[in-house]
């Protein structure tokens, strides 16, 4: 795989072995201003790597060393993501740019390096995480646009085969705190940081968002409706058959 190397001093040295893959987007207007950004030593912020709309893959930071890309996040019980993953910046404006749509020749440039990345590091399907998984209410990056369904496809993170397509909702406001439980319990077990308090707290809302962000995109809201808890569920039963 050809890489245009282009070092950045933010990085340090890693403490814990690769589990995961952090998939970003850049949020800036351009891939120009994204790499002048994270070869700044004064923004204390890098990925490993970065994907151009055209598929050009920049490499900043080898991945033997812990780039700082995660910031304050956790996933799995586990609070330094910077050292326990690869990071990979995708160019693209956002949420703050319109959220445009990645381009195809982009996707199957993040495709090739995923998988490269994945075999090289031994990282699981599960272990393939948004930055919005791992840092809820704090980051949207890759966005509801993000086609996870055809990296799935490909053999990289795990897209549910949910049938059915029900939005109402399932669990009222006034849901009892085992109803409550069952979902913190469910996404935990996922690796999303929710603590089993047993109330809908201002964590389980923003877990919920960002896993209906990854994985039921069409509608973010926080709310446990059919559709959500199917998918809940689904992958629930998937994680228990594969990583046990």
């Amino acid at each position: 795989m050809k890489f245009i190397d282009t070092p950045s001093p933010n990085h340090d040295k890693r403490t814990l072995p690769v589990t995961l893959l952090v998939l970003h987007y850049t949020g800036m207007e351009n891939g120009k201003a994204a790499l002048e950004r994270m070869c700044d030593p004064a923004a204390k912020v890098a990925a490993h790597y970065m994907v151009e709309e055209d598929g050009r893959i920049f490499k900043l930071v080898e991945e033997n060393c812990r780039a700082w890309h995660a910031g304050i996040s956790a996933w799995g019980g586990e609070t330094d993501i910077n050292s326990a993953s690869v990071g990979i910046e995708i160019v693209n404006g956002g949420h703050d740019f319109g959220l445009p749509d990645f381009p195809d020749t982009q996707i199957q440039a993040v495709i090739k390096l995923s998988r490269d990345v994945m075999r090289r590091n031994s990282i699981t399907d599960f272990g393939v995480v948004a930055h919005s998984d791992i840092a809820p209410g704090r980051k949207q990056d890759p966005g509801e646009k993000f086609p996870w369904s055809i990296l799935a496809d490909a053999g990289i993170g795990i897209w549910p085969d949910v049938k059915t397509t029900d939005q109402r909702t399932l669990f009222s406001k006034d849901a009892t705190n085992r109803q409550i439980r069952t979902i913190q319990i469910a996404l935990a077990y996922l690796g999303y940081g929710v603590a089993v308090t047993e109330t809908m707290d201002d964590e389980t809302l923003n877990a919920l968002q960002a896993f209906q962000r990854r994985y039921r995109p069409t509608k973010i809201d926080g709310i446990i409706d059919v559709q959500t808890m199917e998918t809940l569920s689904l992958l629930v039963r998937y994680k228990k058959k594969f990583c046990i």
